[in-house]
């Protein structure tokens, strides 16, 4: 309902009272307006209304939501299960194109829209949690394990003589399996007791580099968050010997966006070393279902992350690729994702994380 309906309606419905639905249909108007001016999370979570109602509006900006349109090419984002096509709010153009996971999808502007919001609202939302200087975000169809493999497969372009990945030993199958999926060789590197922890083992992995050569090593696999007795890896040592020895490094940090320690430990990382991407899983930071992944990059150093965009094969389902997405914990609110960031030290208002982290 525009001005002029509402105009309308008033020879229906007392003047009055059509004024105050309009009210509300303006605040929430305004509230989508600056989700697309801020391009951030909202301070207050949206309700399910509001985020439903825009929803439904970028579903009807792609082709497939045309009145009276005919889809006769072989990408028309037919759906024979209505139940499907409403689980997916309509958008069932998907996103990017087999040339680019990012692409626009000409048919779909809806749909393209809403991926470029869910990448900014994760990038804002690493960004309250403690990882600071992003230079590149997305979110991939993927789970955890997959996305480090196409992260590898990407790196793998720039250095085509490199086949072996130095892993900093984590006894979790996924990790192992990442690597040899991407058809390279791990290298195991054991860890040292250090009282009753097992923590990174630097003195080993340089010798690893030193003997096996720099030319040879695709990268350096490390983890943040995993089980006891294993410690997080020291993840900014790790970063200063690979930028000296000039080695790419890749965090799996699958669980650490919970933990604010983390965030600022990998923040210290790229800015103070080398780190080419940190990996997340949407499940384990987001609460959404399992099926997604972020890969993030520090302050000038997006290429990775634009490689792996670029040699994603084929288009993605929104629904799918995006736990992200406007219609689920991306518009939780700027104060809720602050809270949770802070974790076991108490939930901070946001003016009291943004003091924290120096924002």
């Amino acid at each position: 309902m525009d001005a002029a309906n509402l105009k309308l309606a008033e020879g229906l419905v007392s003047p009055s009272y059509v004024r105050q639905g309009g009210q509300s249909l303006a605040q929430r108007h305004n509230m989508v307006k600056s989700l697309l001016s801020q391009r951030k999370l909202p301070r207050d979570g949206w309700d399910d209304d509001t985020i439903e109602l825009l929803l439904k509006d970028l579903a009807l900006m792609d082709s497939s939501g045309f009145k009276g349109g005919v889809g006769m090419g072989e990408r028309e984002a037919r759906c024979a299960s209505g139940l499907v096509r409403r689980r997916h709010y309509g958008m069932t153009h998907g996103m990017g194109r087999s040339g680019n996971i990012t692409d626009e999808q000409p048919k779909a502007a809806g749909s393209t829209l809403a991926c470029r919001l869910a990448n900014l609202l994760v990038k804002d939302a690493l960004s309250l949690a403690g990882l600071t200087d992003i230079s590149a975000v997305t979110v991939l169809p993927v789970a955890t394990g997959m996305a480090l493999t196409l992260s590898l497969l990407a790196l793998k372009t720039s250095r085509p003589s490199a086949k072996y990945v130095l892993w900093s030993r984590i006894d979790q199958k996924t990790c192992l399996k990442c690597i040899l999926t991407a058809g390279l060789i791990p290298v195991v590197v054991p860890l040292e007791l250090n009282g009753d922890q097992l923590c990174t083992n630097l003195p080993t992995l340089e010798r690893e580099i030193e003997s096996r050569g720099a030319d040879s090593i695709l990268c350096v696999l490390s983890t943040t968050s995993c089980f006891a007795p294993r410690a997080p890896d020291n993840v900014e040592a790790i970063a200063r010997l690979c930028a000296r020895l000039e080695i790419p490094h890749i965090i799996n940090n699958a669980y650490g966006v919970q933990s604010a320690d983390i965030c600022a430990e990998v923040s210290r990382a790229w800015r103070r070393g080398r780190v080419d991407a940190v990996v997340q899983s949407t499940d384990k930071n987001f609460l959404v279902p399992v099926g997604g992944a972020v890969i993030a990059a520090g302050p000038n150093k997006s290429t990775l992350v634009n490689a792996v965009n670029a040699s994603y094969p084929g288009g993605a389902c929104v629904h799918l690729a995006h736990p992200g997405c406007p219609h689920n914990a991306a518009l939780a609110g700027r104060q809720r994702v602050a809270g949770a960031a802070a974790g076991e030290r108490g939930p901070l208002s946001l003016p009291e994380r943004q003091n924290a982290s120096g924002g």
